[in-house]
């Protein structure tokens, strides 16, 4: 495939595109089963993901040890080895008690989507740029729903990271459904 003057730029890597819409489709269907499982099981989504985060610190903590004791000189050996007990400590926090751990997470949730959406409302009706309106209802969605998760917490710490999880799969999975559907629908590349 030539790349020159009159080449049509949108069908770069049509070919390419084209011969692997199938494999598209069946990640997007598989991703978007995972969401709404997901979603049926909010909680034991939640607790699971909640856990292996716990892993997560656990694992970054003893790395974090291990390199305080490995660096030469005293540049910064407190600091990692305050940042590697810290991490290891409430990683097996977490682990130990994955509800109170999600409750935790779900309760910074609901304080960054207050935050964010009392900034997105301010500072749209401050600047009124061009469809401001759309940042504004952006900014009381996202107020509402961090007010909800507040509300109901800390019972909300037990469902809303899976549901987030959940959401973020479909979409995802319905997303790369619909781009292998319109992939497959593309024109054959000229030869040439």
């Amino acid at each position: 495939m030539s790349t020159g003057p009159g080449q049509d730029w949108h069908l770069l890597g049509t070919e390419e595109l084209k011969h692997g819409w199938k494999g598209l489709l069946g990640e997007g269907t598989a991703l978007l089963v995972l969401g709404l499982i997901a979603l049926a099981w909010s909680l034991v989504t939640t607790l699971v993901s909640v856990e292996i985060f716990g892993w997560l610190l656990v694992v970054g903590g003893a790395l974090s040890l291990g390199h305080a004791l490995v660096q030469e000189g005293w540049g910064s050996f407190f600091m990692e080895l305050f940042a590697g007990i810290l991490y290891i400590v409430a990683g097996l926090m977490v682990v130990a008690n994955p509800a109170a751990g999600a409750a935790v997470l779900t309760l910074l949730i609901a304080m960054f989507l207050l935050i964010a959406g009392v900034f997105r409302i301010v500072g749209s009706v401050a600047i009124r740029f061009q469809h401001w309106p759309w940042m504004l209802l952006n900014g009381i969605i996202t107020l509402l729903l961090g007010i909800m998760i507040w509300r109901q917490w800390p019972w909300s710490g037990l469902w809303v990271i899976g549901l987030f999880i959940g959401i973020e799969l479909v979409f995802y999975g319905w997303s790369l459904m619909m781009l292998a559907l319109a992939i497959r629908k593309l024109p054959e590349p000229r030869a040439g």
